[in-house]
């Protein structure tokens, strides 16, 4: 019988797509090991503080492209093979999406390990960590199966090109401290965090793999492992605001401090660096009676991180470069040229003389007649005008007036019609306790009214509370809008579904206080429309559903019965 993880109730509903570049451990399918292994192990020696045991050297099992594991998650390329476990890149039949999976022996010495930190990384369930789907034991095989984030860069790569700008990098060490500090509020650590376990998505959101897991892959162990993260978020800072690994070797394609120098703050190695972000990235790096900052203390634990980061005067992004609109270019022809060509640079051209006037009797004649036909014409014209009007009625020349005024003013006073609002990115909101379904939050605006996002199914309702304040998704609209209206199409009917919205700051705010009412509705139907009860613009916006029907169990979303909703599209306009 499997021995199968109940970390999470729904994992056929948990999604990713990150390409696993074996976090710093790059290899061929054939088993060969690449030197980037080598440079991780500077890392765990003067990064991460761990210190790695040695595991048995089971061999392992023969194992190729196209292999079943659980009849489901089908084996594609291997990406790591290294002392005694494998990682590859896998597709699950069952839900049809990638996935990546750690295989080791189960009688391998670090496989207990392995399966308790991938279950417990399972429980905390932020979605800031790439999500562990599922821990299983069956046939002499212990196999962890995550997300996988194609739309997702390392940090490593990121770095390649150059450092990051200090919005980018403010966002980085605000996300990862915070995250962190989260998962070792639940004992949690994660020992081997580096540029290859901190990838950014395409929505902007920072996310970390590997969770307790890569670290017992390897065996690695810290004393003061709250230490020891912080200072790898230190190093992670360090290297974003330099391109610079804070040792003195090479490590992540990155070129280490120089020899016998010690650790120099970042504003020193590289000019123009943010001095806050210098100083935080010195407090947090500080170990061993380094001199972290001329006026603040170090910074040993992610919570210390996180509240020095929260003092800092917060850094906005950058103003997007204005360009101005080309020049206006005036016609090529004047006024009485039209039609003839222009006349050649340098050229004199003639002045014509007007024709001189009539000064014969004849002439004289002839301008009296053409003035009393212009007259007679006149008068004529007059009073046709005269007669029309008086047919038509006074009354009816001032209503007339009237309407065309009124028409106009009615005219300039009409609403402007709302247009759509195209959502650049989203990511889920979690107030309390577990995430939803964080890895399916881009179906909720990708044109496709069968595909959703979906809550987890919760035993009382309608309202949510007090299990949790609400569930939902921050989105991201590219830039400040004014709000018209939001429109969110429902998977099922019945009882009543409570949707709010919320202007704010980030597509991470830091808890619901911090973010703005804006409007609510509720609806019995599928499709709940959200209109802002006073003007406002934001360009994050969080949809958020407090409460959610009753409906049984359905097939198509491997869901139970009971209270539960599923947002199939939403739509912002304004």
């Amino acid at each position: 019988m499997a021995e199968r993880s109940t970390a999470a109730v729904d994992v056929a509903d948990n999604s990713g797509d990150e390409p696993l570049t074996a976090e710093a451990d790059q290899s061929t399918a054939d088993g060969v090991a690449q030197n980037r292994e080598r440079d991780t192990d500077i890392d765990e020696a003067h990064g991460n503080g761990g210190t790695e045991r040695p595991g048995n050297k089971t061999a392992p099992p023969e194992l190729h492209s196209g292999h079943k594991l659980a009849r489901r998650y089908r084996l594609e390329e291997c990406v790591t093979r290294l002392d005694g476990f494998s990682s590859w890149r896998a597709v699950d039949e069952k839900l049809r999406r990638a996935v990546g999976v750690h295989i080791l022996p189960a009688d391998h010495s670090r496989a207990r390990s392995v399966l308790a930190a991938a279950r417990s990384s399972a429980l905390l369930g932020d979605p800031r960590f790439v999500q562990v789907l599922d821990a299983v034991e069956e046939n002499d095989l212990v196999y962890v199966v995550h997300e996988w984030l194609p739309d997702a860069t390392e940090l490593t790569t990121l770095l390649a090109t150059g450092p990051l700008e200090p919005h980018d990098a403010y966002q980085l060490v605000s996300q990862v401290s915070s995250a962190m500090a989260v998962a070792h509020r639940e004992g949690l650590a994660h020992l081997r965090l580096n540029p290859n376990a901190v990838l950014r998505a395409s929505t902007g959101q920072w996310r970390i793999r590997g969770l307790a897991v890569n670290a017992a892959l390897r065996g690695i162990s810290s004393e003061t492992p709250q230490r020891s993260d912080t200072e790898a978020i230190g190093a992670l800072l360090y290297a974003a605001l330099t391109q610079r690994w804070p040792y003195e070797n090479d490590a992540y394609g990155l070129s280490g401090l120089p020899k016998d120098v010690g650790l120099i703050p970042p504003d020193q190695v590289r000019a123009g660096v943010h001095r806050g972000l210098s100083e935080l990235a010195m407090r947090a790096l500080a170990n061993d009676g380094a001199t972290a900052s001329r006026h603040e203390s170090p910074c040993t634990t992610p919570e210390e991180l996180v509240k020095a980061i929260g003092e800092m005067p917060r850094i906005r992004p950058p103003e997007p470069a204005f360009t101005a609109p080309p020049e206006y270019q005036g016609t090529s022809y004047q006024q009485g040229t039209y039609g003839r060509p222009a006349p050649h640079p340098g050229i004199t051209q003639p002045v014509h003389a007007p024709p001189p006037p009539l000064q014969s009797r004849t002439g004289k004649a002839l301008k009296w007649a053409v003035s009393a036909l212009l007259i007679a014409a006149l008068g004529l014209g007059s009073w046709q005008l005269a007669d029309a009007l008086m047919d038509r009625g006074g009354k009816s020349t001032k209503d007339s007036q009237t309407q065309t005024q009124d028409g106009n003013d009615k005219k300039d006073q009409q609403p402007k019609p709302l247009r759509p609002i195209p959502i650049q990115g989203a990511q889920e909101f979690v107030a309390k306790g577990d995430a939803q379904h964080p890895g399916d939050v881009g179906r909720t605006y990708d044109g496709n009214p069968s595909t959703y996002w979906k809550t987890s199914t919760f035993v009382e309702g309608p309202p949510l509370a007090p299990f949790k304040p609400g569930v939902g998704i921050v989105y991201d609209l590219g830039s400040a809008h004014d709000l018209g209206k939001a429109s969110v199409s429902l998977l099922y009917s019945g009882d009543h579904t409570t949707v709010q919205l919320y202007a704010a700051d980030s597509l991470a705010p830091a808890s619901l206080d911090s973010m703005r009412k804006i409007g609510e509705a509720t609806t019995s139907g599928a499709t709940a429309t959200v209109k802002p009860a006073k003007p406002v613009k934001s360009r994050y916006v969080l949809v958020w559903l407090t409460a959610v029907p009753y409906s049984g169990a359905d097939a198509s979303t491997y869901s139970n019965a009971g209270y539960k909703q599923a947002v199939t599209e939403v739509k912002f306009t304004g």
